[in-house]
């Protein structure tokens, strides 16, 4: 997992409260057994209309946030199923950073294992964010982890909090297989035990 410190990118103001994950990544989307592929589905029935054509008024058909990494949403995104591919949707399209008001535990957990990080804000700084992203051509946001810090360059600045114990997998690039290698040395130890200790096979 790449290690996340300080990211600097365009932002997408998607600024809705209560969107789910089977908005993000709607269900018939889910039967790839791979991690990658799953951008070009994200957010499926509000970016096609019925005939499956581009809806030219939804924001990430907007060339103006073309390349952006950063998602601006409302209050208690990622709420509904516990599904993963949210994550991975959001991934693959591109976005490294979501800012919203509140999270859902079990999405911004799975965000956390994924090296995306969830920056939580009061609405009254993303409703900020997403009016200067609607006002501001090519507006970009620089997001520190390191600090904790998120500002731009017309005069914006917060401070967030993340739990000690997220910001450091994130920071190091950790997911539950790098901090397990961690203790590989432990591990080896234990194991050359067991085998030492283990009566022989007949």
């Amino acid at each position: 997992m790449e290690p996340f410190r300080v990211h600097k990118g365009r932002v997408t103001p998607l600024y809705r409260a209560n969107i789910d994950t089977d908005q993000i990544i709607p269900k018939q989307f889910l039967k790839r057994i791979e991690r990658t592929g799953f951008g070009k589905f994200l957010f499926f029935d509000w970016r096609r209309g019925a005939d499956g054509q581009a809806e030219p008024a939804f924001v990430l058909n907007d060339s103006r946030y073309a390349d952006a990494s950063i998602l601006l949403a409302g209050k208690n995104f990622g709420c509904g199923s516990s599904r993963e591919h949210a994550v991975w949707a959001l991934q693959d399209f591109g976005f490294r950073v979501i800012i919203a008001p509140s999270f859902a535990d079990i999405f911004a957990n799975n965000c956390v294992n994924n090296g995306v990080l969830t920056v939580t804000l009061s609405e009254d700084q993303s409703a900020e964010i997403a009016r200067r992203a609607a006002e501001f051509s090519n507006y970009v946001l620089t997001v520190s982890l390191e600090d904790c810090q998120v500002h731009d360059e017309h005069g914006f600045s917060a401070p967030f909090s993340i739990d000690e114990f997220s910001r450091h997998c994130l920071l190091h690039g950790l997911d539950h297989i790098g901090l397990t290698l961690q203790h590989d040395a432990e591990i080896s130890a234990y194991e050359a035990r067991h085998s030492a200790q283990a009566p022989p096979s007949r």
